[in-house]
């Protein structure tokens, strides 16, 4: 017995030690690309004119697509983000997906709406749509409302492109606040001289909790407050900044957020929309995108835009963090199981031999082997069979790495986008990688496996995120100075 025992407690250690080593070095090999091509992206955007684009009537035209459900709190400021950027030729398709709160009165007080007899054709089966409207006053005359019935993100978007009559499409979530130029930014791709027709474009996005909203636009940029939403934008910075570009790069990405992505409409509905089956919708229609185009045998991209473009409320509570995570966690888990024939597929070359597998292995598997080997290590501790050298060893690698990429993910940050002037926000953001392995990581871990263990049992649940609205600046408090 203490034979067996020693075998499987050498197994586990070795087995995490290569597990840890190739996720390092998957994550090195990512960085290094990816500050390559933001240096050069960057050296690039310096002789760009957006103002051709932007004042341009031949720029192309798009829809962008906003499903709202029960959004009533922060409605108003995301609908003015949304009809206020800076570009030509654009409309905005606002799809109140059956929201039980007073959202869609709000609407027509704010923006003078009535209804209007739009004909569309219904190339994708959606939930039944009650009525459309418009607004009384020119002024708002981008703004198009859809009232339909409930179906869920993935049909409110469906119902979108059925509507929409632009060449491109923005999916964007409605609580975000997009920057002026970002549709600028977004369509360029498009229009460059490609080695294959560009598909989908996704850009960054960023925390904006504790940012000042004023009239739908991002007028101050500050480092959030609370813990939670910090943490959440480290890890936002490491994932956009150090990863997404490498891939963008290689023409391997698989997801571009949900949070605000540009697609060719015509394709998005030839390969038959978003799926209403899974809770993630972007991931999912992103990998389905790119097997119709292999389908069609037709040379293709999706690419990665770096530039700040999304700022979006965080959760700022374990409860609904954890509800997030476990969306998330479900989605992915979907998404491989829907499109599990690229796993090692040679056929698709780097997107089933690198890009899938890498999600697998790195995306949703790693922290059910964090679990497990937390379980089992706690049951070696328990009998007296742990090499606590080897573990302590293991434990610091990890620790220092995790440590170490952070601060490479915030240095990155301060060199490019600089989006946080002040110094002690360095500060807070190195603190806060320094403690996230101990008061946030676990949390994310457990949520991932809870997501697991639904989807297991059938969950469907998208989950109730509840939102406490953006900071305006009229809220902000004013200093009174002695005297």
């Amino acid at each position: 017995m203490i034979e067996v025992f020693d075998i499987l407690s050498t197994l586990f250690y070795y087995g995490l030690l290569v597990y840890s080593l190739l996720l390092i070095s998957m994550y090195i090999t990512l960085a290094v690309i990816s500050i390559r091509e933001s240096v050069l992206y960057m050296r690039k955007q310096s002789f760009v004119d957006y103002k051709v684009i932007a004042n341009s009537p031949l720029s192309p035209s798009i829809s962008v697509i906003a499903p709202a459900y029960n959004e009533g709190r922060t409605i108003i400021e995301n609908v003015k983000s949304l009809i206020s950027i800076r570009y030509t030729n654009y409309e905005v398709i606002l799809v109140n997906d059956g929201s039980k709160d007073d959202s869609l009165e709000r609407l027509k007080q704010a923006y003078d709406l009535e209804k209007f007899p739009y004909a569309y054709e219904e190339q994708l089966l959606t939930q039944k749509v009650k009525a459309i409207y418009r607004s009384k006053n020119p002024v708002y005359g981008k703004l198009l409302v859809v009232d339909k019935e409930n179906g869920g993100k993935s049909d409110a978007l469906n119902a979108g492109l059925n509507i929409a009559r632009n060449k491109y499409v923005a999916c964007v979530d409605v609580d975000c606040v997009l920057e002026q130029d970002s549709l600028l930014k977004m369509v360029k791709p498009f229009l460059d001289d490609n080695t294959g027709r560009v598909i989908a474009t996704g850009g960054v996005v960023r925390i904006a909790n504790s940012c000042i909203i004023q009239d739908g636009r991002l007028v101050k940029v500050n480092l959030p407050k609370k813990f939670i939403p910090r943490v959440q934008t480290l890890e936002y910075i490491r994932a956009f900044l150090l990863g997404r570009m490498a891939w963008s790069r290689m023409n391997g990405l698989l997801l571009i957020s949900g949070a605000f992505g540009l697609f060719d409409k015509r394709i998005a509905i030839d390969c038959g929309g978003y799926d209403v089956r899974t809770v993630g919708e972007d991931m999912e229609m992103v990998v389905r995108m790119r097997r119709y185009m292999h389908s069609m045998k037709q040379p293709y991209r999706v690419i990665y835009i770096p530039d700040p473009l999304c700022w979006t409320e965080a959760p700022d509570s374990y409860k609904i963090l954890g509800i997030q995570r476990n969306r998330w966690t479900r989605g992915t888990a979907e998404t491989l199981w829907l499109h599990r024939k690229l796993f090692f597929n040679p056929s698709h070359k780097l997107l089933g031999m690198i890009s899938y597998p890498y999600w697998f292995f790195f995306e949703w598997l790693a922290p059910i082997i964090e679990f497990l080997g937390i379980t089992y290590f706690a049951f070696l501790a328990f009998l007296g069979y742990v090499n606590w050298p080897f573990f302590l060893a293991l434990l610091l690698m990890v620790y220092s790495f995790a440590i170490m990429f952070s601060i490479l993910a915030i240095v990155s940050e301060e060199l490019t986008y600089h989006q946080y002037k002040r110094k002690t926000d360095m500060f807070k953001l190195m603190l806060t990688g320094l403690l996230e392995p101990f008061f946030f990581h676990p949390w994310a871990v457990w949520s991932a496996i809870m997501g697991n263990i639904d989807l297991v049992t059938g969950r469907k649940s998208w989950g109730e995120m509840t939102r406490k609205g953006f900071q305006k600046k009229s809220e902000v408090p004013k200093v009174v100075t002695p005297g």
